[in-house]
């Protein structure tokens, strides 16, 4: 295998290095109350009893500081809360609905996605399984969520990957780690779900990741290949479950980082060091297409790309990233953001999508 590289991901990343050093400065004192302040009042902060209010103040605090120290999914998390509110994107059947027309996308949809209980180290794991319509066989991809849970937004995706013909299973990684030992729902707010995300060991993610895959491909429809699908911490768990879980056929990276094995960089370390992609990298055997916002725009996984372009080439895999110049970093759920750009990024991204998948989870063609 090769690594396959968009030209204008090559001439894109190759100054990352250089744009971050010259223009990136760590965000503190005053700057980062005034975000954590806009935060709080649009993540939901609002309208909650004294306990709730600093049950998420807390969480804030906690967000900001793992994005301070370097965590990318963290600093995502930051920048979507102060976002101005959205209009919902105008319904279009072949895209997956944004974050604010997902809930009436789901109650429309003609296939009835269901709840099912994944038993994961003693765990019951509930998980979002949609299946398309029809009797013919399909492959399964493993939808793996944002930060911030198993949202009506990650289950439109697994709905609208149904719909394009595959059987789509969602976990819930954050099952159990909510109030009373609830799920997603459970949580006051995204900041509190952020944390929960988080928090969950990294060899737990892993294990619920490939009980999902192990539960799509039992079920009576599935034709036997498997891919996954992640969307920025769920992108970089993607990547990963590449790296360990041999039988994937494939694998989509929505501004996602690969594995490191370098610890993260402490603050106030700006700019961090340059990225070093694992070694682990040499274990993947599924081709893997990395859909990214502009560097300007991302520039925390932009400079990850660069390297691992590099790696997968030494290592002959096929890794082939574009690079949506003016998108932001969640553009997909996002998709009325940046002027007009997250919608042209998002129009471009799922088609080749759709495209990767079904070329290497056809049961028909060889096995990579």
């Amino acid at each position: 295998m090769n690594a396959r590289v968009t030209t204008v991901a090559v001439a894109t990343i190759a100054s990352v290095a250089v744009v971050y050093a010259l223009g990136v400065s760590q965000r503190t004192g005053h700057a980062m109350e005034r975000t954590i302040a806009k935060a709080e009042v649009t993540s939901g902060a609002h309208g909650m009893t004294a306990a709730e209010h600093a049950n998420h103040s807390a969480a804030m605090a906690e967000i900001a500081r793992m994005a301070a120290a370097g965590d990318e999914h963290a600093g995502h998390a930051m920048a979507e809360f102060a976002w101005p509110p959205m209009q919902a994107a105008p319904s279009n059947s072949k895209l997956p609905a944004d974050a604010e027309g997902a809930k009436a996308r789901l109650a429309s949809s003609p296939r009835k996605g269901e709840y099912v209980k994944l038993n994961v180290n003693c765990k019951q794991i509930v998980t979002w399984v949609v299946k398309p319509e029809g009797s013919g066989r399909a492959p399964v991809v493993v939808v793996i969520q944002e930060v911030f849970g198993l949202s009506d937004w990650i289950r439109g995706v697994a709905d609208q990957l149904a719909a394009d013909g595959f059987i789509a299973v969602a976990p819930d990684l954050i099952t159990g780690r909510g109030p009373n030992g609830g799920d997603t729902p459970s949580f006051a707010g995204d900041p509190e779900r952020v944390t929960a995300t988080r928090a969950v060991p990294r060899d737990e993610v892993t294990a619920i990741l490939k009980a999902s895959r192990e539960y799509g491909l039992q079920l009576p429809q599935a034709n036997g290949r498997s891919a996954s699908v992640g969307f920025c911490f769920g992108g970089s768990e993607s990547f990963r479950l590449a790296v360990d879980e041999p039988n994937l056929d494939a694998a989509v990276v929505y501004y996602g980082a690969a594995p490191t094995d370098v610890p993260p960089p402490q603050p106030p370390q700006t700019p961090p060091p340059p990225f070093v992609a694992s070694e682990r990298l040499a274990n993947i055997k599924a081709p893997i297409l990395g859909l990214y916002g502009g560097i300007a725009q991302d520039i925390n996984i932009g400079r990850t790309i660069a390297p691992t372009v590099e790696k997968m080439k030494v290592l002959t895999k096929v890794y082939e990233p574009h690079i949506f110049d003016g998108a932001a970093h969640g553009f997909l759920r996002a998709q009325t953001g940046n002027n007009g750009a997250n919608m042209r990024a998002s129009e471009q991204a799922w088609p080749l999508t759709l495209a990767w998948l079904k070329k290497y989870t056809d049961a028909s063609s060889p096995r990579s």
